[in-house]
């Protein structure tokens, strides 16, 4: 196999990767039929809501997107914590939800487009980037992040009794 032939392959496995499922249960499969009356719900001795954690997912995604395509210099880095988490448990309203949903979705598929780039060196530090960050570290990044959390949402799910079986 070539450089450019394993870097293809590589860009195959980082896009399923993303779209996730493949040893956990996929994002979608988790929220889709997610009570509206359960998403602001805190349980106890978990700190959030499943509305917090999806958009804490919408928000961190969205920003490694940006700072993975930050060709411009216009990339301004979030405040951690705050700026990463609503603060309110309760969406704002019931479409927040699916509109929470559809921009993870399209930013995941953003995401990939970057990863498909065959002019994109997977492995190249980002030159607007201090630490040697690229392409292939955000994208696990991105998995990692998003399995981390999903699972999360599973387990209120679990606790709040609405959970498949």
């Amino acid at each position: 196999m070539t450089k450019t032939d394993n870097q293809d392959e590589l860009r195959a496995q980082l896009r399923a990767l993303l779209d996730g499922g493949n040893a956990h249960a996929e994002l979608d499969e988790v929220v889709d039929d997610f009570p509206v009356e359960k998403r602001g719900v805190v349980w106890e001795a978990v700190p959030y809501s499943a509305w917090q954690l999806l958009e804490h997912l919408r928000i961190a995604q969205n920003d490694i997107l940006q700072f993975s395509s930050n060709r411009d210099g216009n990339y301004k880095a979030l405040k951690w914590p705050d700026e990463y988490w609503p603060k309110e448990a309760n969406p704002p309203e019931e479409q927040a939800w699916e509109r929470s949903l559809e921009q993870i979705r399209a930013d995941r598929n953003r995401f990939e487009g970057l990863i498909s780039d065959t002019n994109a060196d997977l492995f190249a530090p980002f030159p607007w980037a201090g630490e040697g960050q690229n392409l292939l570290r955000e994208a696990l990044l991105i998995a990692d992040h998003n399995a981390y959390h999903t699972g999360e949402l599973v387990v209120l799910r679990r606790l709040l009794g609405i959970w498949p079986a």
